[in-house]
């Protein structure tokens, strides 16, 4: 009787040292999550009373590159830009979307396929221009013959400093926050860099050619974690004094230490 009590006495023990250990990591858990929108408000200062554009790539007609899985691109494209809208919009910033729907820029009444494809481009960079913004952020996905080719990747118009400094902080932080590409940003003529008064990147998210990464893409907490990086490389362009940007290495660190233990639960999904 005495071993069957002591053993009823350890079995409870042991299932309230079990109990207490996954309370104890869902308040760590919370903690994280805490303190890293805390301080995603407290850096967000800078991007009050921006103006971005943001732009999710191809629409309508138009789907974009086809993924393995037959996923078209434009419409990752949107889900990630939606996110990425109510990210900068949650910090402060005015965000202007080129579209929120599946629709392309192009009149119906324009004829052939290259006519469509620059009228919606020239529109899209119109609307930039017109509005006066501080940004442009078009968000595409990148394909390639070889399925091995992975990676996130900024491009910039070449001759434009701010465009590349942009490209380059955007770039600096999905490599620290998606923890999958090695790709440095890069300055490629694109029509849509071209014809842009301010700073502006194209950010292919990844390939959709790639198994893997399409399978990534296609799911919707890691479309808010791209959406997070791209956001926070914005942060950082903004944060051009030594002093936001110590901060705002300290954040960016802890906020990567969240993302690895609870990939993308605080970001906000449309």
């Amino acid at each position: 009787m005495a071993v069957i009590g002591a053993f009823r006495i350890k079995k409870r023990y042991i299932l309230g040292l079990t109990v207490f250990g996954i309370l104890a990591f869902q308040i760590v858990q919370t903690a994280l999550v805490w303190w890293g929108e805390k301080n995603i408000t407290a850096m967000s200062y800078v991007l009050a009373n921006k103006i971005i554009v943001v732009d999710p790539g191809h629409g309508g007609r138009d789907p974009g590159k086809i993924g393995v899985s037959g996923v078209a691109e434009k419409e990752i494209n949107l889900e990630v830009s939606k996110r990425l809208a109510t990210v900068l919009g949650q910090m402060g910033a005015t965000v202007i979307m080129t579209r929120e729907e599946d629709i392309d820029l192009s009149d119906n009444s324009t004829t052939g396929w290259k006519s469509k494809k620059q009228q919606d481009l020239t529109r899209r960079t119109e609307l930039a221009n017109g509005k006066n913004a501080d940004l442009f952020i078009s968000v595409h996905c990148n394909a390639y013959t070889s399925p091995r080719e992975h990676g996130a990747q900024v491009f910039s118009q070449p001759g434009s400093e701010d465009s590349k400094r942009l490209a380059e902080c955007i770039q600096s932080e999905m490599t620290g926050i998606l923890k999958n590409t090695t790709r440095k940003a890069k300055q490629v003529d694109y029509f849509a860099l071209r014809k842009t008064k301010m700073p502006a990147t194209i950010v292919e998210i990844g390939f959709i050619t790639n198994h893997k990464e399409e399978e990534m893409l296609r799911d919707s907490l890691y479309q808010s974690k791209v959406a997070w990086s791209i956001a926070a490389g914005i942060i950082k362009y903004y944060s051009d004094t030594p002093k936001d940007q110590e901060e705002l290495d300290e954040v960016s660190k802890e906020m990567i230490k969240t993302f690895q233990q609870q990939p993308g639960h605080f970001i906000p999904a449309p």
